[in-house]
C-alpha cells in the first residue's frame, strides 16, 4: 500500500539527476557560445562570421558587389540570416541529447 512520499524512486536521486543535467547543459552552452560560424551568400561574394551567442565578428565583402548597393544589402542580410541560422542549428543539435522535450533553444 501507497503511504505518500515519492513513488517509484528516490527523491534525493532525482534532485542529485536534475542538478547534473543542469550543470552539462550549462556547460554545453557555455561551449557553444564559443563556437564561430559563418554564413555566405552570392557565391562567397559575402561571408557572415558570428559565435555561438549571435555576435557578428567579421563581415567579408567583395569589391564586385560593391557596385550595386540594393544588391549588397540583400546579399549581407542573406549572409548573416545564414549564420545565425547555422548558430540555431547547432544549439538545437546540441541541446537534443538531454532529451527536453518542448523546449525552446
Amino acid at each position: 500500500m501507497y503511504k505518500g512520499g515519492f513513488p517509484g524512486g528516490n527523491m534525493n536521486q532525482l534532485l542529485k539527476q536534475a542538478q547534473k543535467l543542469q550543470a552539462d547543459m550549462q556547460k554545453t552552452q557555455a561551449e557553444l557560445e564559443t563556437k564561430v560560424l559563418e554564413g555566405s551568400s552570392g557565391g562567397g561574394a559575402v561571408t557572415v562570421t558570428v559565435t555561438g551567442k549571435k555576435e557578428i565578428t567579421n563581415i567579408k565583402i567583395t569589391p564586385d558587389v560593391l557596385d550595386d548597393v540594393d544588391m549588397l544589402q540583400d546579399l549581407v542580410m542573406t549572409a548573416v540570416n545564414d549564420a545565425l541560422h547555422k548558430v540555431d542549428e547547432l544549439t538545437a543539435n546540441e541541446m537534443k541529447k538531454f532529451n527536453l522535450p518542448n523546449m525552446p533553444f
